[in-house]
């Protein structure tokens, strides 16, 4: 009777205790599949792989999809950051992280993605795909056909959130790829996942991962996820001395250790990252919107929609009919002056040498640009002298001009402060972050000169940050900023285009 009761009594106990384990340990504390990936995102190689191919969860990171597509979109003319959306029934019942949005509320689409960008906002996301294919089932079709065409061969999508749902998988592999086109295709988007805060529309939102953002040297995103099925996961780029390095984590068992496991692997990346290597930009894809059609033909010959190795037909929205590149400028009557290396350095040491004149001035506590009532991150430009056989051309009259003369016998120096941006130049450009904002200044001087083409009339701006300076140049409009981002970056110089607002 009593060997009876001891067994009795250790069989509740047993029961007992697994009862208590399973109430006390958290659900994110039993381990998901662990995976990682990480590349150099200037040339794509390889540089740590972990069961990178694994078809796991990949919770929120879905939305870096669609936030690319809701680019696409915009991009071709589909949807404006301004048009308004009308928030659905089923958009507003999307459970947490969300933004609170009310069904039949009317929000514009730049606030959409900024909560979906920054809050990681479920609700934000599906209105997004609803907006631009009319249901979230057929925006996750558009979802799968843009990952075929990215290269995401086991990705399949089943919403624009990211939440568990059967067959919504995808790797750390194919994730990696999504973060590099992000960063690639769309510069002038990609400074939202550096957003720490962001302006929503109806409430300030803040990042899901600004202790990486904060914590981590040259970190700017991009984005994080989280569920039950999928543990901590993580997409995260960033950038040091010209080196950018992507790595992403499936798996993690909590938001710390994650964020210092991603840490791990951005280091790991930076020691075995060439200083230098030719910059191999991924190939943007067919666009996959709505319109006209395209086949895709992959591994199969059947034509079945959204299954891999099969020959997918697609329809693509508004399929652009001509280029979008600027076309070259005719050729001038008058006289081109080419501007030599020696030109060049003669003028980046004349507008030092006017720039110390200025800090110098009888009575000039503050460099001239300030007194003149320009912000002081504007840098001085100086007039060229032109040959008297070329007409010199009338700049616009939003210009101050303060006219400096060193001596009777020196020509006439002025130095010009721009005050006005308007006619659409809302767009920059940022040329890196630098560590003092002497640094900063020299470069934007130096970018300038060798740019001058696409630079001309823009706004030299030096931006105090919390690890360093960066260098921008203000003023541009959309398309000038993308032509002298991809000038610049051609010659392996650092550029990503600043959007407006």
């Amino acid at each position: 009777m009593k060997t009876r009761n001891r067994q009795s009594f250790r069989l509740g106990l047993w029961a007992f205790a697994t009862i208590w384990m399973l109430i006390i340990v958290p659900l994110s504390a039993v381990a998901a599949p662990y995976a990682a990936y990480v590349v150099d995102a200037r040339s794509g190689k390889v540089l740590h792989s972990e069961n990178a191919d694994a078809r796991l969860h990949p919770a929120s990171l879905t939305k870096m999809m669609t936030l690319y597509i809701a680019f696409e979109a915009i991009e071709h003319g589909e949807i404006g950051l301004d048009d308004e959306v009308t928030i659905t029934r089923n958009a507003a019942a999307e459970p947490p992280s969300k933004l609170g949005l009310k069904s039949g509320q009317r929000i514009k689409l730049r606030y959409l993605i900024r909560a979906a960008a920054v809050k990681s906002a479920n609700d934000a996301a599906t209105a997004i795909g609803e907006a631009l294919e009319g249901s979230e089932a057929a925006f996750a079709r558009r979802m799968n056909r843009t990952a075929q065409a990215l290269g995401m061969s086991r990705t399949t999508f089943k919403n624009a959130h990211g939440l568990t749902e059967e067959g919504h998988l995808s790797t750390a592999h194919d994730m990696t790829i999504m973060g590099r086109h992000l960063f690639y295709d769309y510069p002038g988007y990609y400074n939202l996942f550096s957003r720490i805060t962001a302006d929503a529309g109806i409430g300030k939102v803040y990042h899901t991962n600004r202790k990486l953002l904060r914590d981590y040297s040259g970190a700017d995103g991009i984005k994080t996820g989280y569920t039950r099925a999928a543990g901590f996961n993580l997409t995260a780029s960033a950038e040091r001395g010209g080196e950018r390095v992507i790595a992403t984590v499936f798996g993690g068992r909590s938001t710390a250790t994650r964020n210092a496991r991603v840490a791990e692997l951005l280091d790991l990346g930076f020691r075995q990252a060439p200083t230098r290597v030719a910059v191999n930009r991924p190939a943007k894809p067919v666009y996959m919107g709505r319109g006209s059609t395209q086949v895709i033909r992959t591994a199969g010959d059947s034509e079945e929609q959204g299954v891999a190795g099969k020959t997918v037909r697609l329809v693509a929205a508004a399929a652009v009919k001509s280029s979008l590149r600027p076309r070259l400028r005719p050729v001038p009557d008058t006289p081109v002056l080419v501007a030599s290396q020696d030109d060049i350095e003669k003028a980046l040491k004349a507008a030092q040498e006017v720039e110390v004149a200025a800090a110098t001035l009888p009575g000039a506590e503050q460099p001239l640009a300030t007194q003149s009532g320009a912000s002081p991150e504007n840098v001085i430009q100086v007039a060229a002298t032109v040959p008297a056989t070329v007409k010199p051309v009338h700049r616009p009259t939003d210009l101050t001009l303060a006219s400096l003369q060193t001596s009777d016998e020196d020509p006439i120096q002025e130095v010009v402060t721009r005050v006005s941006t308007s006619g659409g130049r809302n767009w920059g450009i940022n040329v890196g972050r630098y560590p003092s904002q002497y640094a900063a200044r020299k470069i934007l001087l130096k970018t300038a000169l060798s740019e001058m083409s696409t630079l001309d009339g823009s706004l030299r701006k030096v931006v105090n940050r919390s690890n360093g300076y960066d260098a921008n140049f203000m003023g541009l409009t959309r398309e000038t900023a993308d032509l002298a981002c991809r000038r610049l970056q051609s010659r392996q110089i650092t550029c990503f285009m600043i959007e407006p607002g």
